[in-house]
């Protein structure tokens, strides 16, 4: 895909070998459609986009959220507020909303989250960083056979982690990026519970190899942030963590650009694994039961 685009008063610096890069010289407060065109070829090349020295009001930064789209208001969470599509969370102490296991924004969404907008308000001086992890690396890492064998699966997703185990949503293992044509891996440790066309015994050998191999560390990067700093991410391609391991105060306020829709590399090659009744049965009853409310939808 051609992102070729005129940078030249841009300061553009990657910040790691695998993703993520620092941007200076454009003032988000007052940026353009055409602005936004040139972030979001950026984005594509990059993965994840900081730039620093940028500290927008509420207002600035819904507005500059949405240049890139429709903004939502979480769909598990309940934050209040005038402003349902912006939302601001505290910790202190490593205590409060910290988002210390890898995932993919929102995944557990029929339509999960196409990017991120976060500013940084306040952070501690020392700890509290953030880490990316390239996708489509982890993907294109793998040996060809497990490449092969990933292709055909699915995964079930949930919102356990936010108390909403009862929303779910079925996505490729192996996802096609609807812009760079890229394939990248789809499940993460936080909100993937199993996958679909494998028994719960080997759901469990699998996901967990692939969620630990998603976030090797040659595939990351460290951000250390400053107060003030903007960061964009591909939810599409990329996951994230937050480490927890700081004291003082840590706010971020954030907008989210929904409307995803995964495509899988390839049509799934197998039909879901389900035991008749039996003991054992019970690893299947979310899975069982989701299939029967999508048939039922349909």
């Amino acid at each position: 895909m051609d992102t070729a685009i005129d940078t030249k008063a841009l300061e553009i610096t990657p910040v790691s070998g695998s993703l993520g890069a620092e941007v200076r010289g454009i003032p988000l407060q007052d940026a353009t459609p055409a602005d936004a065109d040139t972030i979001k070829a950026l984005l594509l090349e990059h993965l994840v986009l900081f730039f620093p020295d940028q500290a927008l009001t509420p207002d600035q930064h819904i507005a500059f959220g949405k240049l890139f789209g429709e903004l939502e208001s979480h769909p598990n969470l309940l934050f209040g507020g005038e402003r349902p599509e912006f939302f601001e969370l505290h910790a202190a102490g490593g205590e409060g909303a910290i988002a210390d296991e890898w995932h993919s924004d929102l995944s557990c969404e029929v339509s999960p989250s196409v990017m991120a907008i976060l500013h940084m308000v306040k952070c501690p001086d020392v700890g509290g960083d953030t880490m990316w992890a390239n996708q489509y690396k982890a993907y294109e890492q793998l040996s060809p056979a497990m490449k092969e064998f990933c292709e055909g699966l699915t995964a079930l997703h949930d919102a356990d982690p936010h108390g909403r185990a009862d929303r779910m949503a079925i996505h490729p293992v192996v996802r096609v990026h609807p812009e760079t044509g890229r394939k990248s891996l789809f499940v993460n440790e936080h909100f993937t519970r199993r996958i679909v066309e494998l028994s719960h015994e080997e759901s469990k050998a699998v996901l967990g190899y692939l969620t630990r191999w998603a976030a090797s560390p040659p595939f990351t990067v460290r951000y250390s942030w400053r107060a003030g700093t903007i960061a964009i991410w591909d939810n599409r391609c990329t996951q994230h963590y937050v480490l927890n391991d700081f004291e003082g105060e840590r706010v971020i306020q954030r907008v989210t650009v929904m409307g995803d829709h995964p495509e899988g590399a390839k049509p799934p090659r197998w039909d879901p694994a389900l035991r008749t009744l039996s003991a054992a049965s019970r690893h299947d009853r979310q899975l069982s039961q989701h299939l029967k409310a999508k048939a039922s939808e349909d």
